[in-house]
């Protein structure tokens, strides 16, 4: 079964159990900034899990692309990927733990859908702790089904717990699926988590729970969040024990033998790292974000450099666009993707940093020779580091031209740098991305709908073609992205201000209601541009003035929003202005 084929399985299935099928969210969140990218089937889906109805209804199936920056480091063994596909069924406030664990272990074994055998299974559940008793009730459906005692472990949070995404938000414990990998060893009689011939393959989470500043609160409505990878599952169902070897990848590592005249067996950590890193920069270029030094930019940057470095020790040069193309068209019909903008970028980040890299080597070979005179043998931690953050030299590379010329590298002072250098980063993305929709703060509901208001006073003032283009709101300020070709005048600035601040005074009641997507757009909604809408969507309206697609929340009337100010316009990309707000 190749990973097209489950994926249609998976979803079908779920509908046969009274699920709809909502459309991948972007990779950016749109509802939870308290993220870079959707590293989770839950991120576009906070609202709704924290009591917003959906206007699909309770029972909702997806497949979700995600990227997982953490797992960077970990690319190059035969199961970690920082893009994948994830699985997921979901229940909002409908059915709990029997039904689900009831539908994953149909789904696992029975000869109608994947049909794996029990005997090379395993499972785990909450082992409880002060925040929540052990969890007895999901052992107990899996030995109704006839697990046996032996594959089933209890572990502590650090395994079976998930959430909140943030610091705040709904939480609760897991049970998790394992499949035993190995084709010419049979499983053995007791499951060992720590032996990693197991392998996690389906995770389903209770969100029982909402952590707050004061503790761990039971939610208003129990939900069930569950994850499959599409990667993992394919390697499983085509008895494979390496997930670069199935058809998400397969096609790629080809071609790098190609360009490269080097084989898997030969280069397989390298080679398993372009793959995985070309495909992940694909579908993040693809959602609008361009190399940079901040934020997503960064780790697009990443990314893309580390493939680079990696196929420069291969022989390859000038490979980024060609493996782009072939990404593209692996997944064509699938995800739309701007073919143009993808390859450019790709090809011109790859220009940039072969000639950061020479600069690099030219810096290293300046401080080598200096050394040399001096007959110092070991590089410090810190120029290692100050390497790696100006030239993109990761410490393996600087490790190998120092064995070159006979010198080692303080490894231990370079892991200290770059483990500050993580800190102060994940600081400041926390400053940036902290509270949004996610935690439901009523500022956040304020600026959420001021800038619905904002959106329309733009087309008002400025022109009727303006299209929002992307937002992201916390509890501080809104920030709007919208098309527009020049700056804004003073005068302008002050009369979209005034226009939305006259709305607001005007105390216009906002109503919610649910209809066809097709519907919405002929009553003329707004929605945001390239962004895919389920069949049936929430539409916000704002008196005869704003009619919008939105999960929300807003505020019931206007006058609640405030004192609406613009703090800052300014360009965000080639054609594109951002308006930074508050509301007082």
């Amino acid at each position: 079964m190749n990973t097209n084929e489950l994926k249609e399985k998976f979803l079908t299935f779920f509908e046969s159990k009274g699920h709809k099928r909502i459309p991948s969210a972007p990779l950016i969140p749109e509802n939870d900034p308290t993220v870079l990218f959707t590293t989770a089937g839950m991120h576009p889906l906070v609202p709704f899990l924290m009591g917003q109805p959906h206007p699909l209804g309770k029972r909702l199936c997806d497949v979700q692309k995600c990227i997982r920056t953490g797992d960077i480091d970990e690319t190059g063994d035969s199961f970690h990927h920082t893009f994948f596909e994830m699985l997921g069924n979901w229940s909002l406030g409908d059915y709990f733990k029997e039904e689900a664990i009831t539908w994953s272990f149909e789904f696992l074994t029975s000869k109608e859908w994947l049909g794996l055998p029990l005997e090379r299974l395993a499972f785990s559940c909450f082992a409880g702790d002060e925040d929540a008793p052990k969890d007895e009730e999901s052992a107990g459906f899996w030995y109704a089904l006839g697990v046996p005692k032996e594959r089933l472990v209890f572990l502590p949070k650090k395994h079976n717990w998930w959430g909140p995404a943030g610091e705040y938000g709904p939480c609760g414990p897991d049970t998790e699926m394992f499949y035993w990998k190995l084709n010419d060893t049979p499983a053995p009689k007791e499951f060992d988590p720590d032996d990693d011939n197991w392998v996690e393959i389906w995770n389903n989470v209770f969100m029982q729970y909402e952590k707050t500043q004061e503790g761990f609160i039971p939610l208003k409505q129990q939900n069930v969040d569950t994850g499959m990878g599409v990667e993992r599952v394919a390697a499983v169902l085509q008895g494979l024990e390496d997930n670069y070897r199935t058809e998400a990848f397969w096609q790629l590592i080809e071609k790098i033998q190609e360009l490269s005249g080097k084989t898997y067996e030969e280069k397989t950590r390298e080679m398993r790292i372009i793959a995985d890193h070309i495909r992940a920069a694909v579908f993040v270029l693809s959602d609008g974000v361009v190399p940079s030094n901040l934020d997503q930019g960064y780790i697009l940057r990443r990314f893309i450099r580390r493939s680079i470095r990696h196929g420069r020790t291969l022989g390859m040069n000038n490979f980024c666009k060609e493996l782009g193309s072939l990404v593209m068209n692996m997944y064509e019909g699938q995800y739309e993707f701007g073919t143009k903008h993808i390859c450019s970028e790709l090809e011109k980040e790859e220009k940039k940093f072969l000639s950061t890299l020479e600069k690099g080597i030219r810096e290293f070979e300046r401080v080598a020779s200096k050394m040399s005179e001096y007959n110092q043998t070991e590089i410090s931690g810190k120029t290692a580091f100050l390497l790696f953050q100006s030239y993109g030299f990761p410490l393996e590379m600087t490790e190998e031209l120092a064995t070159e010329r006979n010198m080692t590298v303080d490894t231990e002072k370079f892991h200290k740098h770059f483990k500050n250098h993580q800190e102060v980063s994940r600081q400041g993305a926390e400053q940036k991305f902290k509270g949004g929709l996610a935690d439901a703060k009523e500022q956040t509901i304020r600026l959420h709908t001021a800038t619905h208001l904002l959106n329309e006073a733009l087309r008002k003032v400025l022109s009727p073609d303006i299209k929002q283009k992307g937002s992201n709101i916390n509890a501080e300020r809104l920030r709007f992205d919208f098309n527009f070709e020049r700056k804004l005048t003073d005068e302008e600035k002050q009369a979209v201000e005034a226009e939305v601040n006259r709305l607001i005074q005007e105390g216009i009641p906002v109503e919610r209601s649910e209809m066809s997507y097709d519907e919405a757009m002929n009553m003329g909604a707004q929605a945001e541009f390239g962004a895919k809408y389920p069949e049936v969507v929430s539409v916000y309206k704002i008196g005869d003035y704003s009619l919008e697609l939105c999960g929300g929340p807003h505020v019931q009337n206007t006058k609640e929003i405030g004192v609406f100010k613009i703090k800052k316009e300014q360009s965000s990309a080639a054609g594109i202005r951002r308006i930074k707000a508050v509301v007082e």
